[in-house]
């Protein structure tokens, strides 16, 4: 054991972990605040929901040896309840164990970035029960696929996209990002939900606090240096290139997507740059073990420009995309996964050559292929999952007046902010 790279890794899995909160925060921020505890609770709900699958199963499914060689999905029997991976395993850098763990915050993030696609008329029960079987049919699959490499000894095999096309994803811009973004997709268009009542202009959804967005988003810029940097799995140079490249990609999307406001707009708002931030970070974090500090800075600004554009679209093609999780997750995964065909460099960590390095269109095709093929599993999937349910549980949605009352109420009996207004004192069932 290494006991620098334990720090490190046991550091960066605090910081991962800090992102679940951090997301509640950003995303509480954008929604009303009638809809902020929900919102937050969706987040924080969800993720304990699969930290506890996780330990059941889902860390067998995704990094258990593959069935029948295929690279599909791991062997659920092979490491059920994790008391395997108590044994101390002398050849390895960091405890088995330890990487679980980090492993399994990247699990709950995902399946909490989904939320935003549900913002305040979802009923809580229906998303925690959709939370858990996403996570099991989706998330987990996906995750063996990208990130279960075959042992060196040959003993287990991993997955088909980590091992078969060999396609580059560092830290999880398909697996993560562009996973949780299309299923957002499938959610949003799913007839199950619908849009928001008033939809496009919703008085009662707008966003009711923007030093809360801003608060998030800062946070989950430092959390994101253990998710990026973290996925070294060592304290060495692969993480300090990982830690400058995100540094510098998500400085650079701020920038792009205000001036791009600016332009458009005519003012640079704190949402553009909170959002800015974010979509760099997305589109870095498959990208930051491939690319130079100059390529993450490309990375960046495409992303913060062509992301602020992507927003839109919902309103072109009429989906409810209610905290622009396609726009922002599913947009800026597609890029950073893409462009790592043209920026990639042999001299970064992950030691491969795209387009503009000499390495021809080959490693584009490669990323092309990994980016469609979990795009249509997890909106295919996630499109069937919701209809399922909504049968099966006599609709996902809430009532329209319980949205319009505010669904904080409604799934929680309290309010974050009491009002001079509000009649009775709120914070637990027997007081509504």
């Amino acid at each position: 054991m290494d006991s620098g790279n334990v720090a490190w890794i046991l550091a960066s899995s605090a910081l991962v972990c800090m992102m679940i909160p951090a997301l509640a925060l950003f995303y509480g921020g954008m929604v009303g605040s009638r809809r902020i505890l929900n919102m937050m609770m969706m987040c924080v709900g969800g993720a304990s929901l699969v930290a506890v699958l996780w330990a059941l199963f889902g860390y067998s499914m995704a990094f258990g040896n593959s069935v029948g060689g295929l690279g599909l999905i791991g062997d659920v029997t092979e490491f059920p309840g994790m008391g395997q991976l108590l044994a101390k395993d002398d050849s390895a850098s960091i405890p088995v164990i330890l990487f679980a763990a980090f492993q399994l915050f990247f699990a709950c993030v995902t399946t909490a970035l989904v939320a935003g696609a549900a913002a305040g008329r979802m009923k809580f029960g229906a998303w925690m029960l959709f939370a858990g079987i996403w996570a099991t049919i989706v998330y987990f699959p996906i995750a063996h696929w990208v990130f279960a490499f075959n042992s060196a000894d040959g003993s287990s095999v991993g997955g088909w996209i980590a091992n078969g096309i060999k396609a580059i994803d560092f830290a999880g811009g398909t697996a993560v990002h562009m996973n949780a973004g299309a299923a957002a997709l499938a959610l949003a268009l799913a007839l199950v939900l619908g849009r928001s009542s008033g939809w496009p202009k919703v008085e009662h959804a707008k966003p009711h606090s923007r030093p809360l967005v801003l608060l998030g988003a800062g946070l989950l810029w430092v959390g994101w240096f253990g998710f990026n940097a973290g996925s070294a799995l060592s304290a060495g140079q692969s993480a300090s290139v990982v830690f400058l490249n995100t540094a510098v990609a998500a400085s650079t999307g701020l920038l792009a997507w205000a001036l791009v406001e600016r332009f458009r707009h005519g003012a640079a708002t704190s949402m553009g740059a909170a959002s800015g931030l974010v979509a760099a970070l997305v589109a870095i974090t498959p990208a930051c073990g491939a690319v130079s500090p100059l390529g993450a800075l490309a990375i960046g600004a495409i992303a913060g420009a062509v992301c602020s554009l992507a927003i839109e679209w919902k309103f072109r093609l009429g989906f409810d995309d209610s905290l622009d999780v396609v726009g922002v997750h599913l947009v800026g995964g597609i890029l950073g996964t893409l462009l790592i065909g043209l920026f990639a460099t042999d001299k970064a960590p992950n030691g491969v050559s795209g387009l503009f390095y000499g390495g021809g269109f080959e490693l584009l095709g490669v990323q092309a292929l990994a980016t469609v093929t979990v795009l249509a599993y997890s909106f295919g999937i996630t499109w069937v999952l919701a209809k399922i349910l909504d049968k099966a549980m006599g609709g996902l949605r809430i009532k329209p007046e319980d949205e319009l009352r505010g669904i904080d109420l409604a799934a929680h009996s309290e309010l974050a902010y009491l009002m001079d207004e509000d009649p009775v004192e709120l914070g637990s069932p027997q007081r509504v």
